[in-house]
């Protein structure tokens, strides 16, 4: 069911790889919800997914740009708004990669350089496209940008390694830039941060199935799942939370705020 939340308003997704993606989701579910958008990718990831296809059911263009580059995110965001018709009113980070976990590097062995990669792709972009659209004053007021974020920005979790500062940095770039772009612009930044999710880049990751069952086992609710995120992230886009910025919000099923389950308890007793 359709509510038009976001009839009228235009933005701009990043990271839709194929149909399990978060930003693949989302955009179904924005452009359902009467939102124009383009796509957005880099183009490495774009030879290794679907986009194409997603842009054709949204009635929609992709602009290539790697989230990394300045002059990259300066032509996405100058094309985007020519395209579409004007300034833009949300725009979805969901970016996220890391050398070291894909090439089995341990937490205790990791290569710096790629350690690095990891913070400008999965984090630091997410400044760069903050500070390109204040500079382009791409944005109206109230507009909302969304980062996706995981607990381990929080907790230790030994199979995350390097991406779980590279979220702890995402978290406190939508801090601090969520105060200034609000105090100048009345522009939202939050971020979002989502149950264990089979994803293509979540499946990536060493043991994600058992943390993915223990997950799910202490959340009342259960995981989240991609579409629930992406029903989430239309509200974050829309009027209805014009006054939320400056969080990390947890959608996560109650599996951050619980000691323990009575499912837990059942399945360690066995």
């Amino acid at each position: 069911m359709s509510y038009n939340l976001l009839k009228g308003k235009r933005g701009v997704i990043f990271g839709a790889l194929d149909e399990n993606s978060i930003a693949w989701k989302t955009a179904l579910k924005v452009h359902e919800e009467g939102g124009k958008f383009t796509l957005t990718n880099a183009p490495i990831a774009m030879r290794m997914g679907k986009i194409n296809e997603l842009a054709k059911t949204c009635n929609t263009e992709v602009i290539p740009a790697d989230a990394t580059s300045e002059q990259d995110l300066n032509n996405l965001f100058t094309k985007s708004q020519e395209m579409l018709g004007g300034k833009l009113d949300f725009v979805l980070h969901s970016i996220g990669m890391s050398p070291n976990i894909r090439k089995g590097k341990e937490y205790g062995d990791m290569n710096y350089e790629w350690y690095l990669k990891t913070l400008d792709i999965s984090a630091l972009s997410f400044h760069k496209i903050l500070q390109t659209c204040e500079k382009l004053d791409a944005l109206n007021e109230y507009a909302s940008v969304v980062g996706l974020s995981y607990i381990a920005a929080q907790r230790a979790y030994p199979d995350y390694t390097d991406m779980a500062q590279a979220k702890a940095m995402l978290e406190s770039i939508a801090r601090s830039y969520g105060q200034r772009y609000g105090s100048k612009k009345k522009v939202r930044v939050n971020t979002i941060s989502q149950s264990p999710t089979k994803t293509t880049a979540g499946a990536g990751i060493s043991g994600f199935d058992v943390f993915f069952d223990y997950a799910d086992l202490m959340s009342p609710l259960g995981n989240a799942t991609a579409e629930d995120c992406a029903n989430y992230i239309v509200v974050m886009f829309s009027d209805l939370t014009r006054m939320v910025t400056m969080q990390n919000l947890m959608h996560d099923g109650g599996f951050s705020s619980s000691g323990i389950t009575d499912a837990l308890v059942e399945r360690l007793t066995k």
